[in-house]
């Protein structure tokens, strides 16, 4: 159950180790985390994957913002620019979301670089 590692997320989130964290979660784990995370005064926001699954994205209210402005689709239809910023809000290293990003732009989206990426929308 992916709920156990909310509080590994949150200690990162307070170190600023990273700005902001996205968990891919069943509905009723969501409900926990979101719980906890109103419980601490951790922005949040929710974006639906399935009937059954959501992803929570949570952290600096800046980035949780700029989530709630820019991630309006499933993941695995974000544009490359729209998938640079959330790759870049979530920490993932710099070099490798560029790389991602050109290999997306010259594919013309066709795919490129969503092996294993780890935001399709779907899983965790």
């Amino acid at each position: 159950m992916p709920v156990h590692l909310l509080g590994h997320h949150l200690y990162e989130y307070s170190k600023g180790v990273r700005p902001m964290v996205m968990m891919t979660l069943s509905t009723r784990d969501a409900d926990t985390v979101i719980r906890k995370l109103a419980e601490r005064f951790v922005d949040y926001h929710v974006q639906t994957v399935t009937e059954a699954k959501v992803n929570v994205f949570f952290g600096n209210p800046a980035c949780v913002a700029m989530v709630r402005s820019v991630v309006c689709k499933p993941l695995n239809q974000l544009t490359p620019e729209e998938d640079f910023i959330l790759g870049t809000l979530l920490g993932y290293d710099r070099e490798q979301q560029c790389r991602r990003f050109l290999a997306m732009a010259h594919a013309g989206r066709e795919g490129a670089g969503r092996e294993g990426a780890g935001r399709d929308g779907a899983v965790s």
